[in-house]
């Protein structure tokens, strides 16, 4: 089997660590993981949970970061900012200053108040609200996923394409589906397109029915969805069986994910998406990525949210190879313009507002000899799929 990226990106670290005897002695490198364990999103942080471990057991059999053996300990946000500040402040309260893992954009906010206080990190590998790297940027927060600003950058091009021109947004209830929903709007009235109804049921939502009913009765010829968890799940199953995706072009914004097309099968045919990972990226890394994720998963590909996680943690752990120190402080000085190679290919952590630049990807849900799946329809580098930063982001 090919070396996986993390144990070929450690081996020489601990050769040197070994050297010295510092393996043994070195203090560890604390990550503390407040995610969905319960609400609309614990599937989704069950993925989160999946690739940090699998990210950590890599490195700890090749000794460790640095001669830092990883330890992981994990707190429920219940999906909502309070319980998410309380699991992120034990966390750190008990050594475990590094955090990630959130789903919830509202979360990773919340968690950004506090970074001074707990003299901790935070690095999203989740959260797409802009506000992370715009108004709320923090010199201890970081982004390495995709942005709202992101995924709109690459949508501009297929929405111009479409000859719909009455649209309806639906969109989840709070900071994340709210911001999407807003950017979206945006975009489809600077290219003269119509939007005749906004949706934002509460998260947790199990009857969409008289949402569907109210876009149904709009007019709209395309609806934007930005839906996560039980809850695209449950409009996907909903829309189906009233005959709505199939009257309408649907767009659906971090809803084109392997856990929803999981459960929701054929009714998901012929929804577009923004993809933020692919197994199917072609780079040495992520084939080794893939490989090793495969063995140790019974031949399951990595999902889009195992992705990305992993991503940021090879970023992460660069970064503390770069600092030669677990502190916090000292971690998010090493991220600043950092450069690391990760299943994207090469990509840089930028310093002005602490978003990692990546390419980003349009894809389809497709059915292909009775199997449904994911189709990259086109791919963007991440020039094209970055813009600048944010004027709101004063550090």
């Amino acid at each position: 089997m090919r070396r996986s990226i993390v144990s070929s990106f450690l081996a020489m670290a601990t050769v040197i660590a070994a050297a010295g005897g510092a393996v043994a002695e070195s203090e560890p490198l604390r990550i503390g993981v407040p995610t969905s364990r319960t609400g609309p999103y614990t599937v989704l942080g069950d993925q989160v949970v999946r690739a940090i471990e699998f990210a950590a057991e890599e490195a700890n059999a090749a000794g460790g970061v640095g001669g830092h053996m990883v330890e992981i300990r994990i707190g429920d946000t219940e999906g909502n900012p309070d319980a998410g500040r309380r699991a992120a402040e034990k966390l750190s309260l008990d050594g475990y200053r590094i955090l990630t893992g959130p789903i919830s954009s509202a979360v990773g906010l919340a968690l950004s108040t506090q970074l001074n206080r707990w003299d901790g990190l935070y690095l999203s590998v989740v959260n797409k609200s802009p506000k992370l790297t715009g108004e709320s940027c923090h010199p201890r927060m970081f982004r390495a996923n995709h942005s709202d600003s992101m995924d709109i950058a690459i949508v501009a091009p297929w929405l111009k394409e479409q000859s719909q021109q009455n649209w309806a947004i639906i969109a989840a209830d709070y900071v994340w589906g709210r911001g999407s929903g807003a950017a979206f709007k945006a975009t489809a009235e600077d290219l003269k397109k119509a939007v005749k109804l906004e949706l934002f049921p509460p998260l947790g939502t199990a009857d969409f029915a008289p949402y569907i009913t109210q876009i149904r009765d709009s007019g709209a010829e395309g609806l934007w969805v930005a839906l996560s968890g039980a809850d695209a799940i449950n409009f996907a199953k909903q829309a189906k069986q009233f005959g709505l995706t199939d009257s309408v072009v649907v767009f659906g914004h971090n809803f084109v994910v392997p856990s929803t097309i999981k459960a929701v099968g054929k009714d998901a045919v012929g929804v577009w998406g923004n993809v933020g990972y692919s197994p199917k990226i072609d780079t040495p890394a992520n084939k080794a990525f893939v490989e090793a994720w495969r063995a140790k998963h019974d031949g399951a590909d990595p999902t889009d949210y195992e992705g990305e996680a992993y991503a940021g943690f090879l970023a992460l752990f660069a970064a503390v190879e770069k600092a030669k120190s677990v502190e916090p402080a000292d971690v998010a000085a090493a991220l600043n313009d950092l450069i690391v190679v990760t299943p994207f290919g090469e990509v840089r952590m930028r310093a002005a507002d602490h978003q990692m630049e990546l390419p980003n990807y349009l894809g389809r849900v497709a059915e292909n000899d009775g199997s449904v799946g994911i189709e990259v329809v086109r791919a963007f580098d991440a020039g094209a799929a970055t813009p600048p930063p944010s004027d709101d982001c004063k550090m």
